[in-house]
């Protein structure tokens, strides 16, 4: 009689829990419209009222910059005190003041003394060889403002005022003094030092003399605002690793979270990330800013109109007066988001890197990282995804075969097994009690099969983080693919797809056909490993479901991913074939197993405890059904 095929519940479980994670990560990536909208309402709602509660500030009057006359000079004092003396100096006009060494240019404007510019030099736009420099800062998309507040309570605002530029060198350090003068030994000073070769700009806030102007027992409140530029082939994607990181209390790393308007009021912060996907825009402070107001909004809704910006990030911190005077030791930093690249300079940036939480991180910093950079440190991108992929597969490999073995012994028992199950077929719990002694008998773990199919879910996870956050393949081509951090478009469809988009990528596919011949090849020895179980639904139809549905998935979700993860899965999927093939080939035999089970069952068994605890539960439960049924 020919038996019926049905799947192993271990495998299942397996399935569900992959299933369960993918799920869980889509979640995170995109959140509800409506909930987006309730933030929205909320954010609106308490800004009204905010507005209507502020009071009155008298805006900063347009500055004539070239009458210079006793006349001109009271009538600035009347709106802008002291300060007004910076604005009849020579400097107080639209320039700007350049600061650039191998890795970035910055342009720093008078009105202001903050960055106006900020140009990575080794890197483009989009994709290769498209001639547009990645610009973090341009166009006025940021702003940095000290607000300070006068002794006779008026609000100035230093992004308003112009600063007085001197640029010198020492050494190799290019050194930008930008001074806001309210005498000649009152003022206001942003120190930019740039070394050759960084990054990382040295940004120091200072003043001098302004006790006897500023009403100093009141923090002085810096603004800093950015609206991040697109720079990659798909926004969408992009947009999806973009967001606001913070360093807090005493070296705690945190997010402010996707969606629109977004908010976080952290304590003791040390720096705050302005991240988009492969670059970020960093202030850090040595001394913690006391409390810090984040806001992050989401400026993509709809990819085919919102194509030049992805976020609009604010941030507001108090500086605290020291004696009368500000004091910060800062530093900018406008580069890449590369793990090793921050890692570099030791200050904890490296974490604004999501590699996952957990053993999910630590597979990322102690295998995957060092293991793929060596491997691409001496060989292209794609080469070495494979190798990685295939050394990771091998490494994994007794896992796989201990996975295998397992089924395989299920699979010998299960004539004894489906024999048990005639014979007690009216008594479930009877059923069970044989069903476990058979195990311990043969020396069979039912669970054997599952476990290793779970130890190898945290590295799959892990891939999830890795690959996606990998700075080095970006821009890197392979084969058909021209950017292995982005998707590997192969045509363009007329139409857009829901969840699948308006592209067809290849790799997905492949790893997908993967998939589908993997479930397919094995299907069969995992429905005869362990038999249907008593109340549970039909087994096999859900199989044959999981088959279609698994290869859907893939090519759902990882359409507009990167194509380095789709490589990577589907090479994966290749080897765990292959290895499958040559383990039920070479290494499991049937007969032999029978045997050694055979001779198990021979041999005295000593119960454990685990199976100790499921006997004695099985049989209170058995008592209690008794006693239940006698009531009756």
């Amino acid at each position: 009689m020919e038996e019926k095929k049905k799947l192993d519940f271990n495998t299942i479980i397996g399935f569900g829990l992959i299933f369960v994670i993918i799920m869980w990560m889509m979640y995170n990536n995109s959140k509800t419209e409506q909930k987006e909208q309730l933030e929205k309402a909320k954010t609106e709602k308490a800004a009204k009222a905010a507005a209507a509660a502020a009071p009155k500030v008298t805006a900063t009057p347009i500055i004539d910059t070239t009458a210079t006359d006793s006349v001109q000079i009271q009538k600035l004092k009347g709106t802008l005190g002291s300060f007004a003396y910076s604005a009849t100096l020579p400097s107080a006009k639209e320039n700007i003041t350049t600061l650039e060494n191998e890795f970035v240019s910055l342009k720093i404007a008078n009105k202001g003394g903050y960055i106006v510019e900020a140009v990575l030099k080794n890197y483009e736009k989009f994709q290769k060889n498209s001639g547009k420099l990645v610009e973090l800062v341009k166009d006025n998309n940021a702003s940095f403002n000290l607000q300070l507040q006068t002794k006779d309570n008026r609000l100035l605002n230093t992004k308003d005022l112009y600063f007085e530029p001197t640029l010198t060198k020492v050494g190799a350090n290019q050194i930008l003094s930008m001074k806001l003068k309210a005498g000649a030994d009152q003022y206001l000073e942003y120190k930019y030092v740039l070394a050759p070769n960084q990054y990382l700009v040295d940004f120091d806030i200072h003043s001098q003399g302004l006790n006897t102007v500023l009403n100093t027992a009141k923090p002085a409140d810096l603004q800093w605002d950015l609206k991040t530029y697109r720079n990659e082939k798909s926004i969408s994607y992009e947009n999806r690793y973009a967001e606001i990181y913070f360093e807090h209390n005493d070296g705690k790393i945190d997010y402010v979270g996707q969606g629109d308007n977004k908010e976080e009021e952290p304590e003791k912060t040390t720096f705050i990330a302005y991240k988009q996907h492969f670059f970020t825009s960093i202030l850090l402070t040595k001394t913690p800013f006391e409390k810090a107001k984040l806001h992050s909004q989401n400026l993509v809704h709809d990819e085919k109109k919102d194509t030049i910006f992805t976020k609009q990030y604010k941030a507001t911190m108090p500086l605290a007066y020291t004696n009368g005077e500000l004091d910060y030791k800062m530093n900018w930093y406008y580069g890449p988001t590369d793990y090793k690249t921050l890692k570099a300079y030791d200050r904890n940036m490296e974490k604004i890197v999501p590699l996952g939480w957990g053993i999910f991180g630590w597979i990322n910093k102690f295998i995957f990282i060092p293991l793929f950079g060596f491997l691409s440190s001496f060989m292209g991108l794609g080469i070495a995804i494979i190798v990685f992929t295939i050394l990771i597969k091998l490494a994994m490999s007794p896992i796989t075969f201990k996975s295998f073995l397992s089924q395989a012994k299920m699979k010998v028992l299960r004539p004894e097994i489906m024999e048990i199950g005639e014979k007690f077929k009216k008594d479930p719990m009877k059923k069970q009690q044989e069903t476990m002694k058979l195990y311990n008998k043969a020396g069979v773990n039912p669970m054997a099969g599952c476990i290793p199919a779970l130890i190898q879910i945290p590295f799959m996870y892990a891939s999830f983080q890795f690959f996606p956050s990998a700075f080095e393949l970006r821009q890197k081509g392979f084969l058909w693919a021209n950017d292995l951090s982005s998707f590997d478009q192969i045509a363009k469809l007329p139409f857009h797809i829901p969840l699948y988009g308006d592209h067809i990528s290849l790799f997905p596919i492949l790893a997908a056909i993967a998939i589908f011949f993997y479930m397919k090849m094995t299907s069969g020895d995992q429905a005869m490993a362990q038999p249907q179980q008593d109340g549970m639904p039909d087994m096999a139809k859900i199989m044959k479901i999981m088959i279609y549905v698994s290869p859907v998935m893939m090519l759902i979700f990882f359409n507009s991913y990167g194509s380095g993860l789709s490589l990577y899965n589907f090479i994966s999927n290749l080897i765990t074939i292959g290895i499958m093939l040559v383990i039920k080939r070479y290494f499991i035999d049937s007969e032999k197993i029978h045997a050694q089970i055979q001779e198990n069952k021979a041999k005295p068994k000593t119960e454990g405890k685990f199976q100790k605890k499921m006997r004695e539960m099985m049989e209170q439960a058995e008592a209690q059904k008794q006693i239940q049924n006698k009531k009756k």
